[in-house]
């Protein structure tokens, strides 16, 4: 027993492990709660060497966490009946980038491996949300352009295609599960950009071969606590440093475009393979992440911490519907769906009191994500002639949120890799209306086509907002 771990650690079976087919970049709790768990159980139902090398792009904490548990890990499902502890076996190993880029590239670059997927947050694209572009300035990606070991995703991503690519290998293909609109065509368009920059063949072998597919994700995650840690010590009587909880519903809809069409039998574990995700992506980032952002901004200014709390508030409860009815009518229904089936299954999901999903987390990174959970809706209803007072509630209250001060005057923890510049921009205007005017005017969130349209609407909201407070905000608007 290693000094200072805890005789009751959690350790792996004896079982054989699989050979090593996907490595993943981003190595958090969703992953580990979701995509780990199908391919865990797509090789329990069908064979295949499909285990998993996790790749943290930033720290060291979850390699270090999991190390020595041999990278067995609990999953718990969190229903309200109560709680059901898993142990999933899959990862073969965690590398951390920072401390040697070129394992990262070597791990990538190995034959044996089909699939790269990744879950690294809108932010870790190094792309424009306001029009899904490469960012060429962004300081991850001038830094890949000089140097042959990178730090970025899509830097990884270009180079180890290229390490692949002089070794006569095919490609990977790269599997996005990030919540992103067009997923797929958007981080093929990041990488085929890096690519060209640094090397235009390789851009084009890439645009040849490679193959990105489009995805859905969908099981609600909440950051694991030091609570949830001694939590599942007391359900499963093992110490496991790096648990993950989660709802019981998943949801993963997959285009199924492989490289040479390898890949587990997801099918035989529930995964929907499908010709075109489009359909089931806009309703899952309009009507589930468009109402989770909406509900985090405003139940945090009302102060509420969690989803549940918020939506077990009247007057929340009744706006979360009136969102959806203004959602609806831009999402085009995907085959065997009912969309107010879909928003009432939602609305259960919000209501489970043992997910504790923190208003806070859902807030967080604001700017990558309002334009395709809340700016596309907005549009499309704009072009209709279609009025959207809850959504621009919701903008103005990520407006207010992103000023770093509640309406108690205490400060917010701001997370957002625009943060600086918003507080700026917010502290250097005096009213509500000159606030919403002068975030408005940030290209890299707010198209400025759609920006103009929105200056009316959403400086109504704002008013109402800074002159009731969120709860009132909230009230009003619902019945409206």
């Amino acid at each position: 027993m290693e000094a200072g771990l805890p005789a009751n650690r959690l350790t792996p079976s004896n079982a054989a492990r699989p050979g090593v087919g996907i490595v993943h970049l981003g190595l958090g709790a969703f992953y580990r709660a979701f995509g780990a768990i199908y391919v865990a159980e797509a090789m329990a139902a069908k064979g295949g060497d499909w285990g998993i090398i996790g790749v943290s792009l930033k720290s060291p904490t979850t390699r270090d966490a999991l190390a020595p548990q041999d990278w067995a890990y609990t999953s718990v499902t969190l229903a309200p009946e109560g709680e059901q502890a898993d142990v999933i076996e899959v990862l073969q190993d965690v590398l951390v980038a920072p401390e040697n880029p070129a394992a990262v590239i070597a791990a990538m670059a190995d034959a044996g491996v089909k699939i790269v997927s990744l879950t690294v947050t809108e932010k870790g694209y190094c792309h424009n949300p306001a029009t899904g572009a490469l960012n060429p300035d962004h300081p991850d990606i001038q830094h890949d352009l000089a140097n042959a070991l990178p730090v970025s995703a899509p830097g990884f991503l270009v180079r180890a295609l290229a390490a692949r690519r002089a070794a006569g290998l095919a490609p990977f293909t790269v599997l996005t599960c990030d919540n992103l609109p067009e997923n797929g065509k958007l981080v093929r368009g990041v990488v085929l950009e890096l690519a060209r920059l640094i090397d235009p063949a390789l851009a084009d072998w890439i645009a040849e071969d490679a193959r990105f597919p489009a995805t859905m994700v969908d099981r609600i995650t909440p950051a694991t606590t030091d609570a949830n840690i001694a939590r599942v010590t007391e359900l499963t009587g093992k110490f496991d440093a790096a648990p993950v909880l989660h709802e019981p519903f998943r949801q993963w809809v997959i285009e199924d475009d492989f490289v040479g069409g390898l890949r587990p039998d997801f099918a035989a574990v529930g995964v929907q393979m499908v010709h075109d995700v489009t359909a089931f992506e806009h309703m899952k980032l309009r009507m589930l992440n468009g109402t989770h952002s909406s509900l985090a901004y405003l139940g945090y200014l009302a102060g509420h911490e969690t989803i549940s709390d918020t939506v077990a508030n009247p007057a929340f409860s009744d706006f979360v519907e009136r969102l959806w009815n203004e959602i609806m009518p831009t999402v085009a229904t995907p085959p065997g769906v009912s969309l107010p089936d879909y928003a009432r299954a939602l609305k259960a999901r919000y209501e489970n009191p043992a997910i504790r999903h923190r208003t806070w987390q859902i807030a967080m990174d604001g700017s990558q994500k309002l334009p395709q959970r809340l700016l596309g809706t907005l549009a499309q209803n704009l072009a209709a002639g279609r009025d959207s007072p809850g959504l621009c509630l919701a903008v103005a209250a990520w407006m207010r949120y992103v000023g770093g001060v509640d309406e108690a005057g205490a400060a917010i923890d701001v997370r957002d890799p625009l943060a600086a510049k918003l507080r700026s921009i917010s502290d250097a205007a005096k009213t509500p209306a000159d606030k919403v005017e002068a975030l408005l005017a940030m290209d890299e969130v707010f198209p400025p086509a759609l920006a103009a349209q929105l200056r009316a609407p959403v400086t109504a909201a704002a008013s109402l907002l800074w002159e009731k407070g969120a709860q009132a905000a909230v009230a009003q608007t619902a019945a409206s």
